[in-house]
């Protein structure tokens, strides 16, 4: 481990792209809302917004093509595209090495949470898909008036694990994940699973980038 990146506390993960192979579906979700709402949408746009908060995304997609959304039909996209992913996401994989941390998390009595700009009704499908032992703790989209790239979510989530946030690893694989997690005090770990490169993820504050989640693991050794 590096002298800079001290052995956390507790560990929050972003949950799309970093615990669960979801990334593609999301994509697709937010791709055929823009359709049915008439608005033209970049797939490379829509990819490099997945993991901010859904009324942002909503509006700069929506900028981009000259469309003003005001708070009211940003909410209501957000809400349709949650809609259209849970139908969408029928059968999600854990990315390689996520439940053999989560489990060895709960062997070391690690504490550790998810903390996902998702609403709540969106992620049941992700988390069974874990095959944990029991309910993890999860702070979701709807917990928080600004989700990331503000800290909010990740400060909710330290204050649930009990823990400060400069000892509070956050995990994600978006720049949005290391943004909020710099902008939370939180040491930002980046994982290439989603998105964007570890070039990316770096320029957005990540202390330290793995390829899977079995490089967190080593980074505890």
């Amino acid at each position: 481990m590096s002298d800079s990146l001290r052995r956390p506390a507790a560990i929050a993960f972003d949950l799309d792209g970093t615990l669960v192979d979801t990334v593609e579906t999301r994509i697709r979700a937010w791709l055929r809302l823009f359709d049915e709402a008439g608005i033209p949408a970049d797939r490379g746009e829509v990819a490099a917004l997945i993991g901010a908060d859904g009324k942002r995304l909503a509006r700069a997609v929506a900028s981009a093509a000259g469309i003003v959304l005001d708070d009211e039909r940003a909410e209501a996209l957000d809400r349709r595209s949650g809609e259209i992913y849970e139908t969408l996401n029928t059968d999600p994989k854990p990315l390689p090495g996520a439940r053999d941390l989560l489990l060895e998390l709960l062997r070391r009595d690690l504490p550790w949470a998810i903390a996902t700009s998702s609403r709540r009704a969106q992620v049941g499908a992700s988390v069974a898909a874990l095959r944990l032992p029991g309910e993890p703790t999860i702070v979701d989209g709807s917990h928080v008036e600004h989700a990331k790239p503000a800290p909010d979510l990740l400060l909710q989530a330290a204050e649930a694990l009990a823990t400060a946030p400069s000892a509070c690893w956050y995990v994600g694989d978006a720049t949005w994940d290391m943004r909020a997690a710099v902008a939370a005090g939180m040491p930002a770990i980046g994982v290439t699973t989603g998105a964007v490169d570890g070039d990316a993820l770096r320029a957005a504050g990540a202390r330290l980038v793995v390829a899977s989640l079995d490089g967190v693991r080593e980074a505890l050794e």
